[in-house]
């Protein structure tokens, strides 16, 4: 069974995350794979710091809902959005 792509956000910038298994935590998985991509260098190059005021700010989300750090994610495709300011 197909995953539906939900439409991203205007202006955000969307990160797919394929995962082979289930993981506890959304933010160290979402944390490694913007520092692994090189699409946007702002994320790629973004500290912990930065990253934590993402969540405070509501900023990230997935499937239009605001995740948490501690969100857990499922295995598959998960698609989550990183908002604009």
């Amino acid at each position: 069974m197909e995953t539906p792509v939900p439409p991203q956000p205007r202006g955000s910038f969307r990160v797919v995350l394929q995962l082979t298994r289930q993981e506890k935590r959304l933010d160290t998985v979402l944390l490694a794979a913007l520092r692994a991509q090189k699409e946007n260098l702002d994320f790629a190059n973004i500290t912990r710091t930065t990253f934590k005021k993402l969540f405070d700010d509501s900023r990230i989300q997935i499937k239009g809902q605001n995740a948490r750090p501690s969100s857990a994610l499922s295995k598959g495709l998960t698609y989550v959005d990183i908002l604009a300011k």
